[in-house]
């Protein structure tokens, strides 16, 4: 078992910047990758950023060059978040992949106009 406690959401004004942290606890030498998920209000829950144990990293389109993701240690990973849009706002969910996914409780980013 994996547990995720994500850190780091909060309320910013457009063009500003967050920084998401996660700390993962357990089970870890079982993770292969970790990454970031989001979900807006109505919305399906969409990938963010992911970065392997090899430190292959992919992005999203839409968050690509504003967006970066670093995993400094094997139980955590950053998502340092600048020039941030009022379409960024979502519930931010840390996850990890195993031997099956593990997901946090989500942490709120709000982006004001």
């Amino acid at each position: 078992q994996v547990q995720l406690v994500e850190s780091g959401g909060g309320l910013v004004q457009s063009g500003g910047s967050l920084r998401l942290s996660c700390a993962a606890s357990g089970s870890i030498f079982s993770i292969y990758a970790m990454g970031w998920y989001r979900q807006a209000p109505g919305k399906q829950r969409e990938s963010v950023a992911r970065i392997t144990s090899g430190g292959t990293i992919n992005y999203a389109d839409s968050v690509k060059g504003r967006f970066t993701i670093s995993r400094p240690n094997a139980k955590n990973t950053d998502l340092q978040m600048n020039s941030l849009k009022p379409e960024d706002t979502a519930v931010y969910y840390c996850n990890a992949e195993g031997l099956v996914d593990y997901w946090g409780q989500g942490t709120q980013v709000t982006v004001s106009s």
